[in-house]
């Protein structure tokens, strides 16, 4: 079984973009981030077959946000399938092959041709509803860049204080420094999520509506590769 999501996790980016969308991403992105930013948080609405889901996209991470945004205004995301769910854990979408795929066609492999500069930010953590980008793992892409298009939403659970420092001894022995507020602590002990993940994935945006549908969504009986066995199609348009 592939795993999306964790650090073993690979995809194969087989499609190609436009020079024009080159172009915006080496530079559109790079003004946002050299001063041109947002006061405002950007929304997204998703329309689902199983209800309706908003998410909000963080400014500290431009690249990301200014990217997803792109492809929701160019339609990339409409009628695209959540292809992969697990449930406790978060459920997956992005994949422009799931568009046309079969029953049983693979899912999880495709992209659309580039790949993004991480923006991992120790204040994006992955708490319950988070939105995060999709990535090859370390041993083939070890500046953690993110895939162009496959996201996925946190559903997760509770994790106590202690549990937290288990995973930053563990990131410690990999290399990496992590640490948790006391916010931090208390969002995953009440509300949950996956820190497994921090600092090793980007987080550009979270859930701020429709959550129940993520739940629902995470419910949904799946074949042996975590594909739901009701397509799930999803719809997105930006709330102005």
């Amino acid at each position: 079984m592939p795993n999306v999501i964790k650090r073993s996790y690979h995809a194969q980016l087989i499609a190609y973009p436009s020079i024009a969308f080159l172009i915006f991403l080496m530079f559109g992105s790079q003004a946002q981030a050299q001063g041109g930013g947002r006061t405002t948080k950007a929304l997204v609405e998703v329309r689902t077959t199983m209800g309706t889901i908003v998410l909000e996209l963080y400014n500290e991470t431009p690249v990301h946000r200014d990217n997803f945004l792109h492809l929701v205004r160019e339609g990339a995301y409409d009628s695209l399938l959540f292809h992969r769910v697990i449930p406790g854990f978060m459920v997956q979408g992005g994949d422009p092959e799931s568009k046309r795929a079969g029953r049983e066609s693979p899912l999880g492999n495709g992209g659309l041709g580039y790949t993004m500069e991480a923006e991992i930010r120790s204040q994006c953590i992955h708490r319950r509803g988070a939105l995060a980008a999709v990535r090859l793992p370390d041993d083939v892409n070890p500046e953690r860049r993110s895939n162009g298009s496959q996201f996925y939403l946190v559903q997760g659970r509770t994790y106590q204080s202690h549990e937290l420092d288990l995973v930053m001894e563990r990131n410690s022995r990999w290399g990496d420094t992590l640490s948790y507020t006391k916010a931090d602590r208390v969002t995953y002990a009440t509300l949950g999520g996956a820190p497994h993940l921090d600092g090793a994935y980007t987080v550009f945006g979270a859930v701020v509506e429709g959550m129940d549908v993520v739940d629902a969504i995470a419910e949904q009986p799946c074949d042996n590769r975590d594909r739901p066995l009701t397509e799930i199609r999803m719809f997105m348009r930006i709330l102005e």
